[in-house]
């Protein structure tokens, strides 16, 4: 297994896998999160059943924060060889003629949404987890809210105009990293060339709607409080 790894086929494929997994686990997000615009109540709910349910909690979660670490950590040494290896040679090269904008900045978009993941593990996740793990509460209600809390938890991070500025910002790059990476993962797991123009427009959808889905939900909540 070690081999696979120091091998840069094998980082390549792990990068891709890893990733395949993070952007189903986006629109999985996504699905739920769009709840929270049409019905608050089927958005509690589902949010609840995802929130208590065991295998999720104990099996799921886990993986997905591994998932989330082994791609970040990984890229970040993928650039790190990837700068070794081209050496005096890259500093030659034209990289705007060889290379789309986003390939040469996979790095920097990949930095900016670390940053977001790291807000929104501040916003949602620590609290859920002190929640539920330290406080033992795994009802699902807060003092004050009627019913469930998860929607008005929701709701209320967009209250901010700071917070929901940094978040469409993090999905615009979010956007970015995707247009190069959706393609970049499927070619490598050895995609043949002529599904080459089927992935790309395929990629070029899901890394276009999915962010621009996420940053509708924060500018419908953030502007249905500001309006109100």
């Amino acid at each position: 297994m070690s081999g696979f790894f120091k091998s840069s086929i094998g980082r390549k494929v792990a990068m891709a896998l890893s990733a395949f997994f993070l952007m189903f686990f986006l629109l999985q997000h996504f699905a739920i999160n769009i709840l929270s615009v049409f019905s608050a109540d089927l958005f509690n709910e589902v949010s609840h059943f995802m929130g208590t349910n065991w295998l999720i909690q104990f099996v799921m979660q886990p993986i997905l924060i591994f998932g989330v670490v082994f791609h970040f950590v990984m890229g970040f040494v993928l650039e790190i060889k990837n700068k070794k290896a081209q050496g005096i040679a890259y500093a030659r090269n034209n990289g705007a003629a060889n290379s789309s904008w986003m390939s040469r900045n996979m790095i920097w978009s990949g930095v900016a949404i670390l940053a977001f993941v790291v807000l929104h593990f501040i916003d949602f996740w620590f609290p859920e987890i002190n929640t539920k793990f330290i406080q033992g509460d795994w009802s699902g209600t807060m003092q004050g809210v009627e019913g469930l809390r998860y929607h008005e938890e929701l709701t209320h991070k967009f209250h901010s105009h700071i917070r929901t500025i940094a978040y469409v910002i993090a999905f615009v790059f979010l956007m970015l990293h995707l247009l190069h990476g959706f393609t970049s993962a499927f070619q490598s797991m050895g995609s043949t060339v002529w599904r080459k123009k089927t992935l790309q427009n395929i990629g070029k959808a899901y890394s276009i709607l999915i962010p621009l889905g996420f940053i509708f939900i924060a500018l419908y909540h953030h502007l249905k409080y500001v309006l109100s």
